[in-house]
């Protein structure tokens, strides 16, 4: 084959393959002009075309084709890292290719990776099928035309012959013989491995080689990785995938396609690469595949990942049955309990639709808060025959409650699928240990910090001696107590505990998992608080970068990691900055979540405290004061949040020199924290903003007797303030009890420096 010019009618550059006119048999001939025909009828994009075919004036054929200017498939798989869809989807490309081939009556007979080439047509790979000097026509044949195949010998490359190829006593070889070359390459492009060692040819009898290609079975794709650990790494970072998400990959459907193709017995492989491509199609569809033994609980999994956008509204209820279909082996005995929990599943998810009254409908809408509430009360009656099947419906309507902000809901129905789990389960089970963590949650954001830090350090010590920290449940576990010990300012224990997660979730589920991406931000954030904002940037960026590509920029994942980025810049002295992303924050959580959901309300309430920092405190006040309103409405009287915008609210009108309402909305934020029995700093840190506030009236006996709390309570420890330069506290200056109460907290500020530079 040569690289030549063609320069009429057009310049282009072409392949041309010429036989040398002192090295041919006439058999060659006839393969070579067999050759030339097969290609020259052909016409698809998977195949490079013909161009001209003729003779040199010494009387050598020739014909010139498409130059293809590309490197095997799977080189190129490999070099551009291509993952196990995207190849699978090239792959299909080639099986049309084939299938065009053979219905033209052309086998190619030496499918390999060397003859299918890759190119990059406006940027999206296109294979091109080269070769077919080896290919043989099933048409009927006319005059001298034959097979041009040697008895006694074989044609093909040792590696990607089907067994009847690499027999040379067999003649009938047919078109599925480039079904199962095309099972190897599919099973290189999974694996880097090819099914049969192919140095077999050389260092043992022909035989022998046969023998094995007829008589023994290839290692399963996902097998053949898992027995090679040393390599893993490497072939998984080949395929931009963690080694976990690769073996999860390829177990199953994938497997069985690829040994389906690699069937010795001819006839149960698939009869054309079309059977094949159609099977890989319905894979990537999440179709059932022809090639796997249908089960009721493989085809109804199936279903339900391929259609999940259009049943999100009951998809989750729907996935229950998964966990309790029809185990294979005790299949006759469990088939009628089966039956019953289906019906009950259906009998329950009609009455959850169902509106009785007509009156209820508004039109065609009826919103999901409603159904929920429906759902949570006729769930008594529909499934108290089934506790395990009600406690997963009571979990999953707890945690949707929770999305939707109604905490005290969603409480009440983790606490009831606790409890039923425990009494069934176990405390050891993997559902027992998330309906922990869940509630765990929900108690920590509904202020309940201690309590939630208390069940959320059980659930992470009987997770990890149950699976262990390589386990997705002890992660969430973990995640979930660091984010408590965040809130109670306990930043040291949960930046160590984030690092843990974060370290573990890159290598187990890979740097690109949605929980690894979540244990990014998270770390993130402990970073920041703790000051490191280089790093914490760093990581805010990575994770807001991967969230909004992987789960969308109106995700609650991605909004959130945006929101703690705000935080960050705000910490690091870039309140401008920190503004603009808290007001795309805010408006993609009204759009998103609603005005009056929790979350929407604590991202208003961090934009009027950036705000603030910039000294625009009317602006600032005007937000807090609207944020109050709303909180007061929705939220239970006693809840955190009010307390903590009541405290920026009043800072802010100190501010502006309104003090009798900064008084006012300061000693309600103090004796709550008193009454709730709050850390001591926190407590401090309200005293401390009651200081200030008389101190700017000139009201020094109070102001005094504040500071001097806040200091016993370990104000400088808290916030690290250097009281004595305090411009809120000037009018104190001068006052030689000031100048002990300064130089009490400056004090306990070193003492805490020497304390944290030891840790």
């Amino acid at each position: 084959m040569w690289l030549a010019e063609q320069s009429v009618p057009l310049r282009r550059q072409v392949a041309v393959k010429i036989l040398r006119a002192d090295y041919y048999s006439h058999s060659m001939l006839q393969r070579f002009l067999a050759e030339r025909q097969s290609v020259a009828i052909m016409n698809h994009p998977a195949i490079a075309k013909v161009f001209d075919a003729g003779a040199t004036p010494e009387g050598q054929p020739y014909f010139s084709m498409e130059y293809v200017p590309g490197i095997s498939i799977t080189l190129y798989c490999n070099q551009k890292r291509l993952q196990i869809r995207e190849r699978l989807q090239l792959f299909i490309k080639v099986c049309e290719g084939v299938q065009h081939a053979h219905h033209k009556a052309i086998i190619h007979r030496d499918l390999k990776p060397d003859n299918v080439l890759v190119v990059e047509v406006d940027g999206h790979p296109v294979p091109r099928i080269i070769d077919f000097g080896l290919a043989k026509s099933v048409a009927p044949q006319a005059g001298d035309e034959t097979s041009f195949t040697r008895v006694g010998a074989y044609v093909g490359t040792p590696g990607y012959m089907s067994p009847e190829q690499a027999d040379p006593s067999l003649g009938d070889v047919d078109t599925r013989t480039d079904v199962y070359s095309l099972g190897v390459i599919l099973y290189y492009l999974l694996t880097d491995f090819l099914p049969f060692d192919p140095r077999n040819y050389n260092r043992e009898s022909p035989s022998k080689a046969i023998r094995q290609l007829r008589e023994d079975d290839p290692e399963l794709p996902s097998s053949k990785i898992s027995s090679h650990p040393e390599i893993q790494k490497l072939i998984s970072d080949s395929r931009d995938t963690s080694v976990p998400q690769l073996l999860s990959q390829l177990k199953g459907d994938l497997d069985w396609i690829t040994m389906k193709a690699l069937e010795k017995d001819r006839a149960l492989r698939y009869g054309t690469p079309s059977d094949l491509a159609a099977d890989i199609e319905r894979h990537l569809q999440n179709q059932p595949v022809q090639a796997r033994p249908a089960s009721t609980v493989y085809r109804l999994r199936k279903y339900l990942v391929r259609h999940r956008l259009a049943v999100i509204g009951s998809s989750a209820f729907l996935l229950l049955l998964l966990a309790f279909t029809i185990n294979e082996a005790f299949q006759l005995r469990r088939t009628t309990q089966e039956r019953d929990r289906a019906d009950r599943i259906a009998q329950f998810m009609t009455s959850m639709f169902k509106v009785s009254d007509p009156s209820e409908a508004r039109g065609n809408t009826v919103t999901a808060r409603e159904i929920l509430d429906k759902s949570s009360i006729e769930i008594d009656k529909s499934l108290s025959q089934d506790p395990e099947l009600r406690a997963r419906m009571i979990f999953l309507m707890g945690t949707v409650y929770q999305g939707l902000g109604l905490y005290s809901k969603a409480e009440s129905l983790l606490k009831e699928a606790l409890e039923i789990d425990r009494g069934t389960l176990g405390p050891n089970n993997e559902h027992t240990l998330g309906d922990s963590t869940a509630l765990a949650a929900v108690l920590c954001v509904e202020g309940r910090t201690a309590e939630a830090e208390k069940l959320a350090r059980e659930t992470v010590d009987r997770s990890r001696q149950v699976f262990g920290v390589r386990n997705a449940g002890t992660l969430k576990s973990m995640h979930a107590l660091a984010i408590i010990l965040t809130i109670e300012e306990r930043y040291r224990e949960a930046d160590e505990l984030d690092r843990e997660v974060f370290e573990d979730a890159r290598s187990f589920l890979g740097p690109k998992d949605p929980d690894t991406i979540l244990y990014t931000a998270s770390l993130a954030a402990t970073e920041s608080a703790l000051g490191r904002y280089a790093e914490a940037g760093k990581l805010f960026h990575q994770a807001v970068d991967l969230q909004t590509k992987t789960l969308g920029p109106d995700h609650p994942r991605t909004i959130n990691s945006m929101n703690n980025l705000a935080m960050s810049l705000s910490e690091s002295g870039h309140p401008d900055e920190a503004e603009k992303t808290a007001k795309v924050v805010l408006e993609t959580e009204r759009r998103v979540l609603g005005p009056e959901h929790p979350e929407t309300l604590s991202a208003a309430s961090n934009l009027a405290n950036y705000i603030s920092d910039q000294g625009r405190y009317g602006e600032a006040a005007k937000l807090l004061r609207d944020i109050l309103e709303v909180q007061r409405r929705v939220l239970p009287p006693d809840h955190p949040d009010i307390f903590r915008t009541m405290d920026n609210l009043a800072n802010n009108l100190s501010e502006l020199g309104q003090y009798a309402e900064a008084e006012q909305l300061e000693k309600e934020n103090l004796a709550y924290l008193r009454e709730k029995g709050e850390h001591d700093t926190t407590v401090a840190g309200s005293a401390y903003n009651l200081a200030c506030i008389y101190a700017r009236q000139g009201r020094r006996q109070e102001a005094l007797a504040y500071l001097r709390k806040s200091v016993d309570l370990g104000l400088a420890v808290h916030t690290g303030l250097q009281v004595a330069q305090d411009e809120d506290l000037k009018s104190l200056q001068g006052d030689p009890r000031f100048a002990t109460l300064a130089a009490e907290a400056h004090k306990q500020a070193l003492a805490q420096q020497t304390k944290s530079a030891h840790q």
